[in-house]
């Protein structure tokens, strides 16, 4: 596809494509920062994943912290340091006091669910919290293409229905291939295999 015309400075700072956990959490964070964000997610409501997580509970976080038990086929020295990024303590503060979501720690799972026991509160408090920040959100958008402005200044994203946008930085967090019903269906890996990136088995 030829890449769309760049513009004097692009119309967004940041533009997510991915509506579940990692891109609400992103989207949030850019706008809170001051960010002109847009989110961009091709179901109709987005974090399909996190409604069927914990048998629609939704394990939130983990009840220790256990980098051992991560795996990657990247630089293990790189998960480690992501994973220490953002210490659970502080994790745990900010759902139950920023995003107004109490957890229970259930022992026998060793993992931190909401007291509701409804993953939809979680869901739903995520997409309150990107908007409250500012965040424009456009659900039932299917990303189709994204590439580098030509002038170096960004980035253009296209949709399936001929909508175009234009960012600073874009953030893909369009998930693996775990649950193809839920959006995780390896789309985002495809577009990021034609920029020559390199994708590790899934």
């Amino acid at each position: 596809m030829e890449a769309p015309l760049s513009e004097a400075s692009p119309e967004f700072d940041v533009v997510v494509v991915g509506a579940g956990a990692a891109g609400l959490m992103a989207t949030r964070f850019a706008a809170a920062g001051g960010a002109r964000t847009l989110l961009l997610e091709h179901t109709k409501d987005g974090g399909r994943k996190i409604l069927i997580s914990g048998g629609g509970r939704c394990n939130v976080l983990p009840g220790t912290f256990r980098p051992e038990r991560y795996v990657t086929a990247s630089s293990p020295n790189t998960m480690r340091k992501i994973l220490r990024s953002w210490p659970l303590p502080e994790q745990r503060r900010y759902f139950e006091e920023e995003l107004g979501i109490p957890l229970k720690h259930e022992p026998e799972f060793d993992k931190l669910f909401p007291v509701s026991d409804r993953a939809r509160d979680v869901r739903d408090a995520l997409v309150r919290a990107a908007r409250e920040a500012g965040a424009e959100i456009r659900f039932s958008t299917t990303v189709t293409d994204f590439g580098p402005l030509p002038d170096g200044a960004g980035w253009w994203v296209t949709s399936a229905d001929g909508s175009r946008w234009t960012c600073a930085r874009l953030i893909l967090a369009t998930g693996g291939l775990s649950v193809p019903a839920t959006g995780s269906d390896g789309r985002g890996l495809d577009l990021l295999e034609r920029m020559g990136h390199r994708r590790n088995p899934t």
